[in-house]
């Protein structure tokens, strides 16, 4: 698991941005991204082809929070729901849940400057958002796996559309991950290991000799969105494309690192066991995949097989759970 010591701030993320790709190419991209901003409905009716595009080059810094929000949908909830994450906050919230939230606080990110400080107010409204959270959906509550999406929401816009969108991801994206039992969740590692066994067989047959399930790795990597796994520049990568591609994009993102650590006879050479082979999958080092790597191999993870697959798996596991 990565302790995110080195994350990157908004400004400096700019500058690194732009030092890569150059200050008029990155000025460049943000115009076309104000452009689709002003007519966003009909870019996402007629051009979301081009919008998924443009997501997977990586959406501006200075204009991820406001992108996130309109590819969620969750600027339209807040306009639809004025003063209700107030009306949230004023409410007292069952003791269970704030109990639990109050001692995961100090878990989320702290070497961030945000989250560093007890009791400071990233902290704070990291507790806001997730204590609202627990009385928007009683019947759900908290799941610890919410606090790092909610904290990764608040790095790039204020508490009120950081629960928004954290709402949009719980209900629209993930629906059932965050839930008790877990049932969404362990379905999907079902279907994933199944789709693992398509895309490379020599990592599926790895992981079955040591009856390593995927409930046992990939419930991090999922329902955390990859921001306790990935080196910081490759989440927000992840990030831009999930929001606008939904929750394929985690399980292609799961499918390719898998295949980066487990699929060729040198790298199984190291792991002789279920412990070694566990500790790659828990601990990923930061130098496994490169960015721009990733990204490419995120995005050529598309063919009509494995989307057909993917179709009837989800069928069929749905059918077999009685869901």
């Amino acid at each position: 698991m990565l302790e995110h010591d080195k994350i990157i701030d908004g400004v400096t993320e700019k500058i690194l941005l732009e030092k890569e790709v150059g200050v008029e190419v990155a000025r460049q991209r943000e115009m076309k991204w104000i452009e689709m901003f002003c007519h966003w409905d009909k870019w996402v009716k007629h051009r979301f082809q081009k919008v998924k595009l443009r997501c997977r080059k990586g959406i501006p810094s200075s204009l991820r929070a406001k992108a996130w929000q309109l590819l969620s949908n969750s600027e339209e909830l807040l306009k639809n729901n004025p003063g209700k994450f107030e009306e949230l906050e004023r409410e007292q919230g069952e003791a269970k849940w704030l109990d639990i939230i109050e001692k995961d606080l100090h878990r989320q990110f702290p070497f961030h400057e945000m989250f560093a400080a007890r009791g400071g107010h990233g902290q704070q409204d990291l507790y806001r958002i997730l204590k609202a959270y627990t009385i928007y959906r009683p019947d759900e509550g908290y799941c610890q796996a919410q606090a790092p999406v909610a904290a990764v929401l608040l790095m790039h816009m204020p508490a009120e559309q950081a629960f928004w969108c954290l709402v949009q991801i719980c209900e629209k994206y993930l629906p059932g991950y965050y839930s008790a039992g877990l049932e969404a969740i362990q379905l999907d590692g079902e279907i994933f290991f199944s789709l693992l066994r398509r895309t490379c067989p020599m990592a599926y047959r790895h992981l079955k000799k040591f009856k390593i399930d995927p409930i046992l790795y990939m419930t991090e990597w999922f329902m955390c969105i990859f921001s306790r796994t990935l080196p910081w520049a490759c989440v927000l990568r992840v990030w831009d494309m999930f929001f606008c591609e939904g929750v394929k994009i985690v399980f292609r993102v799961g499918l390719v690192l898998l295949k980066q650590m487990l699929g060729s006879v040198d790298k199984l050479r190291e792991l002789q066991g279920m412990y070694e082979t566990m500790e790659r999958l828990r601990n990923i080092s930061p130098d496994t995949i490169r960015e721009d790597i990733l990204v490419q191999e995120v995005s050529v993870c598309v063919s009509c097989v494995l989307q057909t697959a993917y179709i009837k798996l989800v069928s069929v596991f749905t059918q077999r759970h009685g869901l």
